[in-house]
């Protein structure tokens, strides 16, 4: 028992330690708050991107959180409304104002809280409302950034969201002044100023450009004419084309079929072709010893019919039986019936 002990010792303190920074880790994520907390709800006109758990801060320092957002009971006019919780030990004077700021350039939110004016020492209690006339909205950052685009297009993106952010802190009076501003933006001006040369060689080669078309207008102007006259030929003939189209697709069609039809004899000649040409190969002593005789037999042949387009035989010897319907039959001697003339000696 005594060898357990330690072991069990140490995995009860892990786990103690592992479960301890688990809900640290989980409060600072959602935002929870500790101890005591005083429900207050907020009139605003816009509250786009503010969410439940995003923090309420008093001079930048984190008070309490949102709890919910939704609308006001005034059915004719609704507007806005939002629960956040304060830590009990907070007052919150009557006259204060509540204004939704940026937290990042991600769009995270919070609201601010700020002592204002005529509250008369006057504390807010419990679930009480800060009206419209004492909230402000969070900025408009597509106006804001807007009015800014043709120099954040000039921009690198480390330079924009340096940009972006002190705008946003200096248009929600955190931190900086417009003169710093207006500082910073007027060296990054400058670092534009000194690309001024590869402006100019833009704005020369350009002008180039331009001159160059200008010296051919006429020819720019025919360009076009022929390019209109050569669209209204086609619309003159789309009926012409269509006919053609479908006359192409009737002959691909016939094709189709004749390769269709063709096939089975082509393949049958095909074989009948490969057949010959083993036989061929089978017979090549015999093709050789005719071809090496061709010319000779061409000659003698060309010779016999020289006189007309037929040949002229002699005939010296001819032997056969020969059927009579009333005597019989009769056969030629052996040695057939031979031609005794001088052309045959």
């Amino acid at each position: 028992m005594r060898g357990l002990t330690a072991p069990v010792v140490k995995l009860v303190v892990f786990a103690m330690v592992t479960i301890l920074a688990s809900y640290v880790l989980l409060a600072t994520i959602t935002n929870a708050g500790y101890g005591d907390q005083t429900a207050y709800r907020a009139q605003f006109t816009d509250v786009a991107g503010l969410v439940a758990g995003d923090e309420v801060r008093i001079a930048g320092v984190r008070v309490g959180q949102v709890t919910e957002i939704g609308l006001s009971d005034d059915q004719e006019d609704p507007q806005a409304e939002v629960g956040f919780e304060v830590s009990s030990d907070v007052r919150l004077p009557a006259g204060v104002q509540a204004t939704i700021k940026y937290r990042n350039l991600v769009g995270q939110r919070y609201i601010s809280l700020t002592e204002g004016s005529g509250s008369g020492g006057a504390i807010l209690a419990a679930g009480d409302t800060i009206p419209l006339a004492q909230t402000t909205p969070a900025l408009d950052l597509t106006v804001l950034f807007g009015g800014f685009q043709p120099l954040f297009q000039a921009l690198d993106p480390d330079d924009v969201n340096r940009l972006s952010y002190e705008l946003i802190q200096v248009f929600q009076g955190e931190g900086g002044t417009v003169q710093s501003l207006l500082a910073h933006v007027g060296s990054l001006t400058n670092s534009l100023a000194d690309k001024d040369q590869v402006i100019g060689s833009v704005i020369d080669n350009l002008t180039t450009v331009v001159g160059t078309v200008a010296a051919r207008d006429q020819q720019l102007s025919d360009l076009v004419v022929n390019l209109q006259q050569f669209v209204s030929g086609l619309t003159e003939d789309r009926q012409a084309i269509f006919d053609s189209l479908q006359t192409i697709d009737g002959l691909a069609a016939t094709t189709s079929q004749f390769l269709t039809d063709a096939r089975p004899p082509l393949a049958a000649d095909i074989t009948a072709l490969g057949d010959l040409s083993t036989n061929l190969a089978d017979s090549g002593d015999v093709l050789e010893g005719f071809l090496q005789l061709a010319p000779t037999k061409i000659d003698l042949i060309t010779r016999t019919a020289v006189n007309g387009s037929w040949f002229n035989f002699y005939l010296c010897e001819a032997s056969g039986l020969v059927t009579l319907p009333v005597v019989g039959t009769t056969q030629l001697p052996p040695g057939g019936a031979p031609n005794t003339s001088a052309g045959c000696g």
